[in-house]
């Protein structure tokens, strides 16, 4: 099959387009047709290097964690899924080597889902990481419940539009940090935009003075530090990105492949409480390209990549 990999770490240039070795599909796994697989910021830095001492790599490398496309082989242990089913997944396993930048990927079931009907294939290849990070952390980590205000950073990107999604689901008031171009954006999914940068916590202040109930931290550094001293008594804390929150009382997160949590993201999206904005798409063969796009941490929504099939 044809798939992006790479043989060694580094930048977007160690990525190469080519054939590979087909899938094996285990009992537990089922062997998925790729139509689309998003881009993440873990992509690059798995790419770089930077979590080698979490994941081991197997090179060559197939990157990718996110994929949207159609069941074509269920393993012998599946009766979860049949021949044609239209599916989305988080398929992250504990080393690095079987990722979804390929026309083909064997697939274990804890990582799939039923596709949401309404959602493109683009559309919804940008749903599993981005939609399970930030569902994991509003309901586990920061338990948002109705009533609550919540600040949520770089809102405008995959997670954090997700997140501004499922919190007024939940029935919070969201405040979302963005750059100027995106507040009508985050003013469309719900939220009430501020702009980053200096003077951030006098402005969130002004919108809520006695502080937030939740802060759901996108960015780290001096932006988890200003979270924190944004918090209302009692206030919660979760960061994505830097452990440091720990020392400030908060809870660092690092999502993990759930069936069940998927499913709940695809029942939302059909029924119309979450939607995926595509912010631009790559052909498989240009995935590099892709790599160096989210690596600008500009994107609103997703960037993804799409494999071409003549059928």
């Amino acid at each position: 099959m044809k798939a992006i990999s790479y043989r060694n770490y580094g930048g977007p240039e160690v990525l190469e387009y080519g054939e590979v070795r087909d899938p094996k599909v285990g009992p537990d796994s089922v062997l998925v047709k790729v139509r689309a697989a998003a881009v993440n910021p873990v992509d690059y830095k798995c790419r770089e290097g930077h979590l080698d001492a979490l994941l081991e790599p197997v090179f060559p490398v197939i990157p990718g964690w996110d994929v949207a496309g159609v069941v074509v082989q269920p393993g012998a242990a599946v009766p979860e899924f049949s021949v044609g089913d239209e599916v989305i997944g988080y398929v992250r396993e504990d080393f690095l080597s079987r990722g979804t930048f390929a026309e083909y990927v064997a697939a274990p079931v804890r990582t799939l889902a039923p596709k949401p009907r309404n959602l493109s294939f683009e559309e919804a290849a940008g749903l599993p990481l981005a939609g399970l990070t930030a569902y994991q952390v509003l309901t586990r980590a920061l338990v948002v419940k109705e009533g609550d205000t919540v600040l949520v950073h770089a809102a405008a990107g995959g997670v954090g539009s997700l997140a501004v999604q499922i919190a007024r689901h939940l029935g919070a008031r969201v405040i979302g940090t963005a750059g100027e171009r995106n507040r009508d954006y985050l003013r469309g999914l719900g939220a009430e935009p501020v702009t980053y940068g200096d003077g951030l916590v006098d402005r969130v202040r002004g919108l809520a003075p006695r502080g937030v109930d939740a802060a759901f931290d996108t960015v780290g550094g001096d932006t988890l530090k200003a979270s924190a001293e944004l918090l209302a008594p009692q206030g919660r804390l979760a960061s994505i990105v830097d452990s440091e929150v720990v020392g400030l009382g908060g809870e660092y997160c690092f999502v993990r492949p759930d069936a069940a949590d998927l499913r709940r993201l695809t029942e939302l999206a059909e029924e119309g409480v979450v939607s995926v904005h595509v912010d631009e798409a790559f052909p498989l063969e240009r995935a590099a390209d892709a790599h160096r796009r989210s690596a600008e941490g500009r994107n609103r929504g997703k960037v993804v990549v799409t494999v071409d099939w003549a059928d």
